[in-house]
């Protein structure tokens, strides 16, 4: 059988991965385009979620800490999916599509 348990050890891994990626963000959209607020937002979202993930964390809570990092990487890799988020060819803390 599987651990499928979420451990401190576990979720420590998905949080300093995310901080890794949060660190690593530039918005690659020009300063008055559309998609320059569009990038914003997702990066809010991303912060947002990992300030979350945080707080669940210090808790104890670590299941709901789970779901709020990965929300928080999800907004990370569509926007660096989208090309709004410039992250070079970082495909370790990103999935990039190509």
């Amino acid at each position: 059988m599987v651990n499928c348990e979420i451990t401190k050890e576990k979720i420590t891994i998905y949080l300093k991965k995310t901080e890794a990626a949060l660190a690593k963000i530039k918005i690659a959209a020009p300063d008055r385009s559309h998609s320059k607020k569009i990038a914003e937002d997702f990066l809010n979202m991303a912060n947002s979620y990992y300030s979350d993930a945080m707080h669940f964390f210090e808790k104890g809570e670590y299941v709901d800490a789970f779901a709020c990092v990965n929300y928080s990487h999800g907004w990370l890799d569509s926007g660096a999916r989208l090309g709004l988020f410039d992250v070079g060819s970082d495909d370790t803390l990103f999935t990039l599509a190509e």
